[in-house]
């Protein structure tokens, strides 16, 4: 059996590959050390996602007329209010788009929202105006005859998204990574007073279309 020779000038080698190892186990403990900080302060201070309320929305144009026409017209403005639960930590929304979708299908351009820091238990308000691209939403047939049977019976029911990226600030100086938001707040809104429009679908006027009562949104992040 060979014996390893660690005399003369092998015994700096020897020396320089024991030093070498005891580097890189400080270099890892001290990673596995931080990483231990950081799950402990991350399950402490564990953050609640941020609650989200609709609280309006003004319809200044929805108008469809099927079946001459399946393309939809609209401009709307919602109030989006955002609060952030957590005590001692931050939310930073660095890319958020507001748009609205009436059964699954997005009937307005998304709108980006100012990007925004929210400090703990801090609140912000978007006033976003969401409209149709120019030359309208093609929505499918029975879509666009789904949507004036419900004016016509006097409610629609539109929802009102949020979708972007945000991240988590802890202290002063730690910041998560992206964290992927979607909020969803459902919109009622009466037609002619819930006397509906007859059928006669003109995409209505000032007061035409009423939003009901603000309400929470379901928030997934």
């Amino acid at each position: 059996m060979a014996v390893k020779d660690c005399g003369g000038h092998k015994g700096c080698e020897c020396e320089r590959e024991r030093l070498y190892r005891r580097c890189c186990a400080a270099v890892v403990a001290l990673i596995l050390l931080v990483l231990f900080i950081v799950l402990v302060v991350w399950l402490v201070l564990r953050p609640h996602k941020p609650r989200f309320y609709l609280q309006d929305l003004s319809v200044l144009c929805l108008n469809v007329t099927p079946p001459a026409s399946t393309y939809l017209f609209t401009t709307m403005q919602a109030t989006v209010a955002a609060r952030n639960p957590n005590e001692r930590v931050g939310v930073y929304y660095d890319q958020a788009d507001a748009y609205a979708e009436y059964k699954g299908v997005a009937i307005t351009v998304p709108t980006r929202l100012p990007v925004q820091y929210q400090g703990p238990r801090d609140a912000s308000v978007w006033s976003p105006f969401l409209r149709a691209p120019d030359g309208g939403v093609q929505l499918p047939p029975q879509l666009a005859v789904a949507l004036a049977q419900d004016e016509t019976a006097g409610y629609v029911l539109v929802d009102v998204r949020v979708d972007g990226w945000v991240r988590w600030k802890v202290g002063t100086s730690w910041i998560s990574g992206h964290y992927h938001l979607r909020v969803n707040c459902p919109a009622l809104l009466t037609v002619n007073d819930g006397r509906g429009s007859y059928g006669a679908n003109t995409g209505g006027g000032t007061g035409y279309f009423r939003f009901q009562q603000a309400a929470a949104c379901a928030v997934d992040v």
